[in-house]
């Protein structure tokens, strides 16, 4: 999600973010099962594995499912291999979005992209299209509480972030992708033990206003239906969503 209108976004979708919990924890067994399959179950053996566990304790996903995905991933090498693909594509009104899908099967993916895009007024993009318009970091998103801008920015210099952006109660730190166990220890050692968002995506390196509430409806209708396919990991997009329309959305 990181992107369009993000902070704000993460704070007026957190309802329905739980509801899709279970959407979720599939996504996040199917990254540590993968991470397994390359690398082995053992963690300290294996860097993509921990970042796996790390992001779904981010999410809250029981110890009961982790293990259990573990296990899975340790257990036979004929079951499904996964790898990850990203796509470049534009929203209706042109904004740019990189999706980052993992998947067991590309050519069931790719179509599957395609039509979610099209079906909705975007369209498909080369490779390389829009991918300059963004920048892979750790991001995650809290809610700031009583700390004050000061105190945040302080913070982000202690974790190790590499920015802070505040926006209605809400702090997304950002840093470095091969950084986010650190960071996540670090954020959680300054007293954040529960993220609203944890993971590592495209941060666009500028934003443009989304032109009407109802421009604003077609993009985030296409954002949420890339997001309920399980393959998708992660949609980021360059545009800024008015705070203010985020309650009619």
């Amino acid at each position: 999600m990181a992107g369009h209108s993000h902070a704000a976004n993460v704070k007026h979708r957190k309802d329905a973010v739980n509801a899709k919990k279970a959407k979720i924890f599939t996504k996040c067994a199917r990254h540590i099962v993968s991470a397994c399959r390359v690398g082995g179950a053992d963690i300290e053996m294996n860097p993509r594995l921990a970042l796996a566990v790390e992001k779904a304790r981010a999410a809250n996903m029981p110890r009961d499912n982790i293990e259990r995905a573990i296990k899975k991933g340790a257990g036979s090498k004929d079951g499904e291999e996964f790898e990850e693909l990203v796509y470049e594509g534009y929203t209706p009104g042109g904004f740019a979005l990189m999706i980052v899908c993992l998947t067991d099967n590309r050519k069931r993916t790719a179509p599957d992209i395609k039509f979610c895009l099209e079906k909705r007024g975007g369209n498909l993009g080369a490779q390389g299209s829009v991918s300059f318009l963004f920048d892979l970091r750790s991001v995650f998103v809290v809610d700031a509480g009583e700390k004050e801008e000061d105190e945040l920015m302080e913070i982000a210099l202690e974790a190790g972030a590499e920015d802070v952006k505040i926006e209605d109660g809400i702090a997304t730190f950002l840093g470095d992708p091969t950084e986010f166990i650190t960071l996540k220890a670090e954020l959680e050692k300054a007293g954040f033990d529960e993220f609203l968002s944890a993971e590592v995506s495209y941060v666009p390196q500028s934003v443009t206003d989304v032109a009407s509430i109802e421009e604003a409806r077609k993009v985030q209708k296409l954002i949420d239906a890339l997001e309920e396919n399980e393959d998708v990991q992660t949609v980021s997009g360059n545009h800024h969503i008015n705070p203010d329309w985020l309650g009619e959305l």
